[in-house]
């Protein structure tokens, strides 16, 4: 039987306050709860001091306070941690956390699986079952922050930058996102900057137009190859929506937004002799000559049954100078947990139910 009382990590900032509104509580009590969750960490409502007794005692029947179990972590030899999370009936996620000097990215999943099915993403291969809860995505975020501390009283926050790039298209489950987005940038909850929550898409171009000037954080690209005949191979998803409607919805949401500063930034994995010829340079470029972009080169991190290998590093150098000298500002992404398969496009966990996608 199901548990009749709300996951208060279900809940929105503003649906925070509706359910304090039907509980017969004032509005302010969603801000409470948001803090003590959020920035302390405290899910026992009887540690909830600045509460009043009465409605202490009495939430437990309401509402409950639980994010998915973390059942196994694994610590790469460069800091990167990976953990799974149980999210029930089988099913497992992976969330990873990649330290550097002056920040902490956690990057997150927003489905079981993916049903995408890039040709070189491990994740892809893995199936998909469905779309995460809003409780088993902040809950991510919620279980990494258990381990390595919330953002009391620290000028620098032990998570100071969530990025959608795990498991899943983030905006095939975009109600969910939008709601997690919301908690990631409250003050009373995770209290993020707008510039340092991402969001990555592989383009569901008409979700990218509807969220012009309606979310304004961080938008990044996953195109991974300058034409249309290309990426029907790599993305499967460019059958649907081709490059030239997609980087149009992208100029839309750039130009209603503040957090990216005028430019997207555009994922590209180099696979060997696939799309990272300076021929195929040259034709990004020409691409993207009037799209406001940083590029992203991300070498292919191999993986079990991947019919791709990583590009030379002479091949990469080529690759990322021609588009230098055109004027593209390009980062040659170094490549983090590959030894734990926690690098980008090695995500797996564990999906059980395989069903095939029917909005993709």
């Amino acid at each position: 039987m199901s548990d009749p009382r709300v996951n208060l990590l279900d809940l929105s900032p503003d649906e925070l306050k509706d359910f304090c509104v039907s509980i017969g509580e004032k509005p302010f009590r969603a801000q409470q709860f948001l803090k003590w969750i959020y920035q302390w960490g405290v899910t026992d409502f009887a540690q909830m001091t600045n509460i009043k007794k009465e409605l202490r005692e009495r939430l437990p029947s309401l509402a409950y306070i639980k994010a998915p179990d973390i059942i196994a972590e694994h610590k790469s030899a460069d800091g990167t941690i990976k953990w799974a999370l149980d999210i029930g009936d089988g099913q497992v996620v992976e969330t990873v956390l990649i330290p550097e000097d002056d920040r902490s990215t956690l990057c997150i999943s927003t489905q079981v699986g993916c049903p995408i099915k890039c040709s070189f993403c491990r994740t892809g291969a893995s199936g998909f079952n469905r779309n995460l809860k809003v409780q088993e995505i902040i809950g991510q975020v919620f279980a990494a922050a258990s381990r390595v501390g919330f953002c009391e009283n620290r000028e620098q926050k032990p998570i100071s930058n969530v990025v959608m790039m795990g498991m899943g298209e983030p905006l095939l489950n975009v109600s969910n996102v939008l709601k997690v987005t919301e908690i990631l940038l409250s003050d009373y909850a995770f209290g993020l900057s707008k510039r340092r929550v991402t969001i990555s898409t592989s383009g569901i171009a008409p979700i990218i137009e509807k969220l012009a000037g309606k979310v304004d954080v961080a938008l990044a690209l996953s195109l991974h190859a300058p034409t249309d005949a290309l990426r029907d191979e790599l993305v499967p998803l460019n059958k649907k929506y081709k490059i030239a409607e997609v980087l149009t919805a992208v100029k839309h949401y750039l130009a209603a937004s503040n957090a990216n500063c005028g430019r997207v930034t555009i994922e590209y994995v180099l696979l060997d002799h696939v799309n990272d010829s300076t021929d195929d340079a040259h034709a990004l470029a020409a691409l993207l000559k009037d799209v406001p972009c940083k590029i992203n080169l991300i070498p292919f991190n191999p993986h079990d049954g991947a019919p791709y290998q990583r590009p030379s590093n002479s091949r990469i150098d080529r690759f990322y100078k021609v588009l230098f000298n055109y004027g593209f500002t390009v980062i040659t992404r170094t490549t983090r947990g590959d030894d734990i398969a926690a690098a980008c496009g090695q995500l797996a966990g564990q999906v059980k139910n395989k069903i095939r996608a029917q909005n993709v």
